[in-house]
């Protein structure tokens, strides 16, 4: 069994307290990828397309 299914399978064993818990945990290590991803594309200049199009939006 894929180590997905296998860990879909034990999530649907989970009583509500734990589920809950799991859920709370599973959406700020989200955040903190998302924070990490998005600290990592400014970084290396990903995003300056973006700075780029405000300085003209507001030069306009």
């Amino acid at each position: 069994m894929a180590s997905i299914q296998l860990i879909e399978e034990q999530i649907q064993h989970l009583d509500n307290k734990s589920f809950a818990t799991l859920r709370n945990w599973f959406i700020e290590y989200e955040h903190a990828r998302w924070d990490r991803q998005i600290a990592t594309d400014s970084e290396t200049g990903k995003l300056d397309f973006m700075i780029d199009e405000a300085l003209a939006e507001h030069r306009a």
